[in-house]
């Protein structure tokens, strides 16, 4: 990737630290560094998209086509500073660049195939309000740079403002996210495969909730791909 001497004067001037281990980011890494990059705690779901623990867990839910992610969650490892940088500290720019990372790392199995769309998962007004973006959207908007899918962002919307569900159990999750979703646009999804994103994925309860919803649309197909997955 070439540099510019306005981007390494900048870099001298206001040097950008990695949000994982803090430490400086050379001009040609971008939010997380290499090292940090190299030792993310990969899941490797997308080598078994049809069979993985992630996959399993919507079996008897929904009928689910593949599901990958990238990275193991773990809360205060390391790696988890990701999604809180992205998710509470105003840093819309993570998820485009992990977007990337996670679309540049499964393309090569053929994960794509065959999607038409990517829906990120919609928040509520009131959270997108609060939070100012989208965090999965951002991370729809880095794979699509690499793939060229379209994003599909009106499609669906979250008709309800839910408390955080990080302190929840699965089944409260699920009572949670009962009924939140409503078809907005559903004009053009008839026969498509959806690919549904969003940053991490515990109990599936909200991916869930947001599929069965689409799933009232005629010959819609669902597969599913997150940033992270959290750890059993």
């Amino acid at each position: 990737m070439a540099v510019s001497y306005w981007t390494r004067l900048l870099d001298l001037i206001s040097p950008r630290l990695c949000v994982v281990c803090g430490e400086r980011l050379t001009v040609t890494e971008q939010d997380v560094c290499t090292r940090c990059c190299l030792h993310l705690p990969r899941t490797g779901f997308h080598r078994q998209p049809q069979e993985n623990v992630m996959a399993r867990m919507f079996w008897g839910l929904i009928p689910i086509e593949r599901a990958a992610a990238l990275f193991y969650y773990e809360a205060a490892a390391e790696p988890s500073r990701i999604l809180y940088e992205l998710k509470y500290h105003d840093h819309p720019e993570v998820g485009e660049t992990m977007g990337r990372l996670l679309a540049r790392e499964i393309e090569g199995s053929g994960f794509f195939g065959g999607i038409d769309m990517l829906v990120p998962i919609p928040l509520a007004k009131k959270r997108q309000r609060q939070r100012g973006y989208n965090q999965s959207l951002m991370l729809a908007r880095g794979v699509s740079e690499v793939t060229a899918i379209p994003i599909y962002d009106q499609v669906v919307r979250r008709t309800v403002f839910t408390e955080t569900q990080t302190r929840l159990g699965r089944r409260e999750r699920q009572e949670n996210v009962e009924n939140v979703f409503e078809l907005k646009n559903p004009d053009g999804i008839e026969g498509k495969h959806l690919l549904l994103i969003d940053d991490v994925v515990t109990t599936g309860a909200t991916v869930t909730a947001c599929a069965r919803e689409l799933l009232k649309v005629s010959g819609v197909r669902i597969s599913v791909l997150s940033l992270a997955f959290t750890k059993g």
